[in-house]
């Protein structure tokens, strides 16, 4: 490597994936390479340059390429193919028109699909959530080293006994409240632990420490020596879009959870009423190309105590075959997503596996399903544009209602995207590990929100709700069952046979309600 361009990385704080390391490299000069990380760091504010980021702002990186002359152009347009990176090379021979590849792009069914590793092919020891917490604590420190707020980053054991300014990365494992009630908490880094202190008095600051949950990780600013530091400000790792995609295709995605077929107070008139609907010639209907089903798609067996007298169908592969039986009314141009919940016939720690042939075979002869993991990202494609979501049943949703006072003295379970929010905030879908039931992973914490979606789906709370998060659109699910004792019991007030549509072209959002009266009636739910 190039030691001048070493001397300039060093003297901008940056820090690069190895793979930009060979790019660079390959530059014809020494002021380009510096341009072009200046430049990169810039317009994109981050001090971390990855191949992600070089392919989030792929624009910048070829009006760069471009300028170089013949040879060293070449050469650079390699090095970025050999990485993986798809640059656009003109020729004569090749060029297509421009409106035939349109039509081409904007009738295909595009998208990718980015599974959670669920492997469990060993016995889970201590060790293992031991190097799930390591990864976790790596993966979100990268995030929120990219925080311009957090200037002189040290580990915990390099503070002396000398007071300073001080920002740290650190996992809450303890909080508790002071006889003045002031916040203590103990921090905790690869290196060792630390109490830091919040005063009642610090508007702002005070309100972010009365939200923390253990395990998470933060970063905080703060004033102090190794006995004790004084907070001025607590930062979350946190999600942002700062540009909404549109697609050009006027098409529409439609959300359902929580269709718990198979037991007896199935809303199955009122699905029927949907099924029907969704053949139609109706304008809506008629737009909607793809269609998430965030879990607990069937009722399940065993799943609570005393369920089996609330079946209709006793068994999960009848169960399944009732989901089949539904779907396959489903339009053929309309690909079905759909991961498990906890009802579904998977195991119930996290990530969940797709649901498996053992149980739900019927599913397997449904050519447009899309069995996924939950959680899942799925990426729905046009062109260059990619429009994210994420779909995850949504389990924790309780542990965030009950473990955040606001949200639990504002009863949010009649508000559940509130809760959603708070996983966007703290970048991770369940992180307080007492209250988890998830399978450990040393090398990736797969319940880590390490890319951020366009949109996220959930289920489990059997009420639609809808909020915004700096860009992002939360959709919470309806779902197909009355009030049922179970759902009584953790909280849940259906609000059933509502499906959100959402317009891929316009961003325009509508809910629609699906429920047969005669039947909502009969059930008390109306």
């Amino acid at each position: 490597m190039n030691p001048e361009i070493l001397k300039i990385i060093r003297e901008e704080g940056l820090l690069l994936e190895k793979e930009i390391f060979d790019i660079l490299d390959n530059f014809p000069d020494v002021n380009l390479a510096r341009d072009f990380l200046l430049n990169i760091e810039k317009i994109s504010g981050q001090k971390i340059i990855t191949k992600s980021l070089l392919n989030k702002n792929f624009e910048y990186v070829k009006a760069i390429i471009s300028k170089f002359p013949g040879e060293n152009k070449e050469l650079v347009e390699k090095v970025f193919v050999k990485l993986g990176f798809m640059i656009e090379i003109k020729k004569e021979s090749l060029i297509i028109d421009k409106k035939e590849e349109e039509k081409k792009i904007l009738n295909a069914p595009n998208y990718q699909i980015f599974y959670s590793t669920v492997k469990n092919d060993k016995k889970i020891k201590v060790e293992d959530f031991v190097g799930n917490f390591r990864s976790r604590y790596h993966q979100l420190q990268r995030i929120l080293m990219q925080r311009q707020e957090l200037q002189n980053l040290v580990a915990i054991n390099k503070i002396g006994n000398e007071r300073k300014s001080y920002s740290i990365i650190g996992i809450v494992k303890e909080k508790r409240k002071s006889k003045n009630n002031n916040f203590i908490i103990k921090m905790e880094d690869l290196t060792g632990e630390i109490a830091v202190l919040v005063k009642v008095d610090k508007f702002g600051v005070f309100e972010k420490a009365d939200e923390l949950l253990l395990d998470e990780v933060i970063g905080i600013r703060a004033s102090g020596d190794r006995e004790m530091l004084f907070v001025h400000d607590i930062i979350f790792p946190d999600a942002f879009i700062y540009e909404k995609v549109k697609f050009n295709e006027d098409i529409a995605i439609g959300f359902l959870s929580d269709i718990h077929a198979g037991g007896m107070k199935h809303l199955q008139k009122s699905f029927e009423n949907f099924l029907e609907w969704i053949n139609s010639e109706d304008e809506y209907a008629k737009k909607i190309k793809y269609l998430f089903i965030a879990g607990d798609n069937v009722d399940g067996v065993g799943v609570f105590p005393g369920q089996e007298h609330l079946l209709k169908l006793k068994s999960l592969k009848e169960q399944y075959r009732l989901l089949a039986f539904y779907l396959k009314k489903i339009p053929k141009q309309i690909t079905i997503f759909m991961c498990p919940g906890q009802h579904d016939a998977v195991r119930l720690a996290e990530p969940q596996p797709v649901i498996g042939r053992k149980y739900g075979e019927a599913l397997y002869d449904i050519e447009n399903l899309v069995l996924v993991s939950n959680p899942a990202m799925i990426k729905i494609l046009e062109g260059n544009k990619e429009f994210k979501i994420m779909m995850y049943h949504g389990d924790s949703i309780h542990s965030f209602i009950h473990g955040i006072k606001e949200l639990r003295e504002t009863k949010a379970h009649k508000t559940p995207a509130r809760a959603v929010k708070h996983m966007l905030k703290r970048r991770h879908l369940f992180p307080i590990h007492g209250e988890a039931v998830y399978i450990p992973d040393i090398n990736k914490d797969n319940l880590v929100i390490s890319e951020i979606p366009d949109l996220f789906c959930t289920g489990e709370v059997h009420k639609v709700d809808v909020e915004n998060y700096n860009n992002i659109l939360i959709i919470t699910g309806s779902c197909w069952q009355g009030m049922t004792s179970h759902e009584e019991k953790v909280g849940n007030i259906p609000d059933p046979c509502k499906v959100p549509i959402f317009n891929l072209k316009t961003r325009e959002l509508k809910i629609l309600d699906f429920g047969v009266e005669e039947e909502l009636k009969e059930l008390h739910i109306r």
